[in-house]
């Protein structure tokens, strides 16, 4: 059996390669998810999932192996009970392992990781509890429904972003709540309905979120860890959010400026131009694993064009690579003296981090106006202290960033999708011929070939444009027609 993850192709040539250590754990976590049997088409895999499942219980014995693990165990749990809940017929075998992977999970709950990994222990603890009866299985969904009720208020902020600050794994997070939604529709009476009620107010504020957070193109801005391919689109989301019946994206349009204070995004439109600008902490103190040193950067389109681009994520592998998409440098912001904003480190951690401040918003009649300054670099030896100011029109955008406190370099950084050219300086042509002028104070620009990540495992060629100051403040502008 072969198998296509993560732009990544292996092929399964016995019970050992289920855990091949020559291949990287995320691509062996997906290949124990079991994602394809909730796929698209999957009616016509119906053999092919049938044997799979048999292969899979003979050959990962309990308790051993990356497939074991509770973060995979809990999307397995849970595809396995929605393809039987589609009509398929899981065997006896497969029923029984599904029971021992239940009462396996409830005993290995992932309360020292925390956010979205104990979010999917307790959701497929519910599934379990909802599809299994008898004592053990109302344990399984009492236990999942109290860490559900727990984390909820926890790690869903009250603007409706999820708390680790990534609009993908809030994509990820989002799509589990309407699962649950779903699963109180599938199992009537057995969920009260004041539960299930703060579930769908949950998801309804979840989607506006991510619509604010999401380009004109319907895709994920990205902040923070982030790729496509790996979580569902605004637009499925919505439709799936609607087909179980609830009121979504008629009472809040998108404003002209909207910041949402409590994950601490911003997003400032103005005709077809749309700008998506962090001033976020980098998440939840107890858990950053998922955070770059992004802090004041920001993404830009025109229409469904991405103009701007942070470069995204291609691997959570520990090393140079995941250093690197971690790292201020790239990302749409300053670095000041060849230093991180926050210190990431190893593949999943943070020591220092920025904090923003003195953070404005003004919806003026000419220009949307967004202001922030932040901390990350009072560390070293200067105390620099970074403050942005992005000015929004019909027709420009002006950045003006200033830094106070002494230093011995700066460079900001404006990564382009890589269907823009740049070839010609002082000017930027999108793909469909329009095109853009570009100016510095204070600043010298060279252009730079670089690397954008849209999706793990996947690098595409695309172009920066490197702006160094020449003291304390850079103006960089950009015009269109």
């Amino acid at each position: 059996m072969t198998f296509r993850f993560l732009n990544q192709q292996h092929t399964l040539t016995g019970s050992n390669t289920w855990n091949d250590a020559n291949w990287d754990k995320l691509w062996l976590y997906n290949l124990h998810y079991f994602d394809d049997l909730c796929a698209a088409g999957a009616s016509d895999r119906l053999a092919w999932h049938t044997q799979l499942i048999k292969k899979w219980i003979s050959e990962n014995s309990p308790a051993k192996g990356n497939g074991w693990e509770p973060y995979p165990t809990s999307l397995r749990i849970v595809n396995w009970i929605k393809w039987a809940l589609t009509g398929n017929q899981l065997s006896n075998d497969a029923l029984q392992s599904l029971a021992i992977q239940s009462r396996w999970l409830a005993k290995r709950v992932e309360h020292h990781l925390l956010a979205n990994h104990l979010f999917v222990n307790a959701k497929a603890l519910v599934f379990a509890g909802m599809f299994f009866q008898g004592n053990e299985a109302d344990s399984w969904r009492n236990q999942g429904l109290r860490i559900l009720n727990h984390e909820i208020p926890e790690q869903i902020l009250d603007d409706g972003g999820h708390f680790e600050l990534s609009p993908m794994y809030h994509a990820i997070i989002l799509d589990d709540v309407l699962d649950l939604i779903n699963a109180c529709q599938s199992w009537p009476g057995v969920i009260s309905e004041q539960q299930a009620n703060i579930w769908r107010d949950t998801a309804r504020r979840m989607l506006s979120w991510l619509e604010i957070m999401s380009h004109p193109d319907g895709d994920v801005s990205f902040f923070n860890d982030a790729a496509f391919g790996i979580a569902p689109r605004l637009m499925d989301l919505t439709q799936y959010a609607k087909r179980l019946g609830l009121d979504v994206g008629q009472s809040n349009p998108i404003k002209e400026i909207q910041y949402q204070q409590q994950s601490g995004y911003l997003r400032a439109q103005r005709g077809a131009a749309a700008l998506l600008v962090d001033v976020a902490k980098i998440g939840p103190d107890y858990q950053p694993g998922h955070a770059h040193a992004d802090t004041l950067s920001f993404e830009f389109s025109l229409g469904a064009q991405r103009v701007f681009v942070n470069s995204g994520t291609s691997t959570y592998k520990t090393g140079a690579q995941r250093s690197l998409e971690r790292s201020t440098a790239a990302h749409n912001t300053v670095e000041i003296d060849k230093s991180d904003s926050s210190e990431v480190w190893g593949g999943f951690r943070v020591a220092r981090r920025a904090t923003p401040f003195a953070i404005q918003c003004v919806d003026g009649k000419n220009a949307l106006e967004i202001s922030a300054s932040h901390d990350g670099y009072q560390r070293l030896i200067g105390r620099p202290i970074h403050r942005r100011n992005w000015q929004l029109t019909s027709n420009s955008l002006t950045i003006t960033d200033c830094i106070k406190g002494k230093f011995r370099g700066a460079v900001a950084r404006f990564y382009l999708h890589p269907s823009v050219n740049a070839f010609e300086i002082g000017w930027l042509t999108l793909a469909n011929g329009q095109r853009l002028g570009y100016s510095t104070r204070g600043a010298i620009v060279t252009i730079m070939d670089s690397v954008w990540h849209p999706e793990f495992g996947k690098n595409v060629r695309n172009t920066c444009l490197v702006v160094t100051f020449v003291g304390s403040e850079s103006v960089f502008e950009i015009k269109w027609s």
